[in-house]
């Protein structure tokens, strides 16, 4: 298959909408009974893909994505992110080309540069990102170090991007980007960036609550966590859209209202449709709850509006 055909593939795969399961909320992380439950939950309400995260030190998010992928059937998995100071590169590509020989089609590659904290957990400098993920690409693509190379297998690759230079990187070097805390309007410029050929998959807070104020106050949890890993990319983007660096680092009720959804399951979906007819692929929304089972009791609550055509 070509890098065309991997990525029309994932996009007839994932359907419209996906969700994200951040285990870390609530405390640790579940156990694999729980998670392998939830998950049968999710690919029977109809979400085309589940989507989860990792730091430094804790999960490994490969893992983890093999528990889910051997719990379901249909539905594609995929890391948002995975943690480019987690691992070298030959060792992310060598673990996404595993579970890519495994579950053909199922599985998609999301990386991210992480945090100046989480590089120097592990020894390493966190100075000027770009060009640090542009080697790590390389290492990727480097010939195997091992008697025991990965296997010939394809996936898509994702690059967490929102400012025009890791937009410009992932339309050169990966197969799409997978934004967070950006707003529709943007979307829609990312793809006039990115052009008709890649995957464009971003990342929506969700809130299911019809108390308007009640919800902004999780809301400013879940984008302000976002945002500041990336504070000067967003004070920058966001300020074509009109909103003033105090706006964005204090995350005002404009900015929360541009970058994240509360409601109820009516007012989601129209969310969910506006990303979409802006550009979007494929959807993918995350909602707060204090455990893996209350997360997924939100996703079948919304997956009738959300899902339907």
């Amino acid at each position: 298959m070509t890098a065309t055909d991997v990525i029309q593939s994932t996009r007839q795969r994932l359907g419209r909408v996906g969700i994200y399961l951040d285990t870390r909320l609530g405390g640790p992380l579940p156990p694999a009974t729980v998670q392998r439950e939830m998950l049968a939950r999710i690919e029977e309400l109809g979400y085309g893909s589940a989507w989860t995260n990792e730091a430094i030190g804790g999960k490994d998010v490969f893992a983890q994505l093999g528990i889910w992928l051997a719990a379901t059937e249909r539905v594609v998995v995929g890391s948002g992110i995975a943690n480019m100071w987690a691992r070298p590169g030959r060792t992310m590509h060598g673990a996404a080309a595993v579970l890519a020989d495994g579950y053909p089609g199922r599985f998609v590659l999301g990386i991210g540069t992480g945090k100046a904290d989480q590089a120097a957990a592990v020894g390493l400098r966190y100075d000027r990102p770009l060009a640090q993920l542009r080697s790590y690409l390389d290492q990727m693509e480097a010939p195997p170090l091992t008697i025991a190379p990965p296997p010939d297998a394809q996936y898509p690759r994702l690059l967490a991007a929102v400012g025009p230079k890791m937009l410009a990187l992932a339309g050169e070097r990966a197969d799409g980007v997978l934004p967070a805390a950006v707003p529709p309007e943007q979307i829609a410029a990312a793809r006039e960036t990115l052009g008709p050929d890649k995957l464009l998959i971003p990342m929506l807070a969700t809130v299911p609550d019809t108390d308007r104020q009640r919800a902004r106050d999780i809301a400013r949890t879940i984008v302000g966590g976002i945002i500041k890993r990336a504070e000067p990319q967003y004070v920058r983007s966001l300020g074509q859209l009109g909103f003033t660096e105090e706006a964005v680092t204090s995350l005002d009720d404009g900015v929360l209202d541009a970058l994240a959804v509360y409601g109820d399951e009516t007012v989601i979906a129209k969310r969910v449709n506006d990303y979409l007819d802006a550009g979007a692929d494929h959807v993918v929304i995350s909602a707060p709850a204090p455990d893996l089972v209350a997360v997924t009791d939100h996703y079948a609550r919304l997956a009738p509006a959300v899902l339907a055509s």
